[in-house]
């Protein structure tokens, strides 16, 4: 098994072109305009949310994604937050999410004082699992007065918020045809699929909302930031004005007219990710290589590599392996780092949390299937692979 690894570690270092050192996980690159474009914003003395910046990319975010309405947000936590509150979710409510994602997906949940409930993904999308979803609403729910009401809890499911796993498409067509058979509002958390389209669509434009998340460790950054992302006119103005406090515009008075939220992003933010959406395509071209010659690779190992679903175009993100089991898993993680290679396992599953260990599941059998083998491995943008 050693001797495997360290055959990885010599291909991925030849790649990277890094004999030595640490190799990251997904680090960022900056090769286009982004000092060019910070210092006139830096120039002008407009950093904060106001700016041409923040406009221009949010233009480009929905030219680039087909969504109508691209809201810039800090981070795709606050997007997701948002999405959730203009969906209605109050407190008390349920919103239904899978368990294998990021701690941001159910936190934004929390925010809402909603709590989740996780059903289990599919192993080859790792994404909310269609079937898993129905089943459950068919054991567990009823309709009562049009609300899609839990039978255990008496609440209302008010939402579902399936995620885009390491910018794989979920099935996320069923997923919302489910929904709607509920009168459950779909939110896309699809924060790491920038660049990943289902059936010849862009993720995050097929529900209600979507959003995405520009953390310095995706495919492009703002250093921090997120979009809301919707078709809808007058949910996408409301986005816009709940993340600017709500102020009522006008030339020197402050008044503002619901609690609202600081969530806009700044313009200094907003200048690095215009030029580093000038780089997208690129980008997405260089890691669809890269993810071609790693599937080529090891399969020449017999380890299994993680490709896009059916008909889906994937934007390979985290390229990611499914090892043996969970002894494999754990000599993988600790042999590669210790010899400043970074890899990393899928997030602890949500309901093993202590904050979220009391909320209602299904068997996530699959779920824990994956967290004990999947291991992502480093998936940084080589420039002329």
């Amino acid at each position: 098994m050693e001797s495997k690894f360290n055959e990885i570690i010599r291909f991925i270092r030849e790649k990277y072109n890094t004999p030595e050192g640490l190799i990251a996980l997904h680090e960022p690159r900056f090769k286009g305009n982004e000092k060019k474009y910070v210092n006139e914003c830096i120039d002008t003395t407009f950093v904060s949310s106001v700016g041409k910046y923040v406009t221009r990319f949010e233009e480009m975010i929905a030219e680039f994604t087909g969504a109508k309405h691209a809201i810039a947000a800090v981070n795709g936590t606050a997007a997701l937050h948002i999405a959730l509150l203009l969906s209605d979710v109050k407190p008390e409510d349920e919103v239904i999410t899978q368990a294998l994602t990021f701690i941001a997906t159910a936190n934004a949940v929390a925010y809402t004082g909603a709590k989740p409930i996780f059903i289990d993904v599919d192993k080859d999308t790792m994404g909310l699992s269609p079937k898993l979803l129905e089943i459950f609403l068919l054991e567990n729910t009823e309709a009562v007065r049009g609300f899609c009401i839990n039978k255990k809890t008496g609440k209302r499911i008010k939402a579902c918020v399936p995620m885009h796993t390491f910018g794989h498409p979920c099935r996320i067509d069923e997923i919302i045809a489910i929904c709607n058979r509920y009168n459950i509002d779909v939110i896309e958390d699809a924060a790491e699929s920038l660049g990943s389209y289902f059936k010849g669509q862009h993720t995050g434009t097929f529900g209600k909302f979507g959003t995405l998340s520009f953390n310095g460790n995706k495919t492009i950054t703002t250093g921090g930031g997120g979009m809301v992302l919707t078709n809808d006119d007058e949910l996408g103005k409301l986005a816009k004005h709940i993340t600017t406090t709500a102020k009522v515009p006008h030339r020197w008075e402050f008044v503002h007219d619901r609690i609202a939220y600081n969530y806009r992003l700044t313009n200094l933010a907003a200048a690095l990710g215009c030029a580093q959406m000038e780089q997208l395509p690129e980008f997405l071209l260089q890691k669809r290589k890269l993810s071609e010659t790693y599937s080529s690779f090891f399969k020449h190992l017999g380890i299994e590599f993680v490709t896009e679903p059916k008909n889906c175009l994937s934007n390979y993100w985290l390229n990611t392996l499914v090892l043996n089991d969970k002894k494999e898993q754990t000599s993988f993680l600790e042999h590669m780092n210790n010899r400043n290679v970074m890899v990393r396992p899928v997030w602890q599953l949500m309901n093993r949390l202590e904050m979220y260990k009391d909320c209602q599941c299904d068997s996530l059998t699959n779920s824990e299937w994956l967290a004990d083998r999947v291991v992502n491995i480093p998936s940084s943008v080589i420039v002329n692979l």
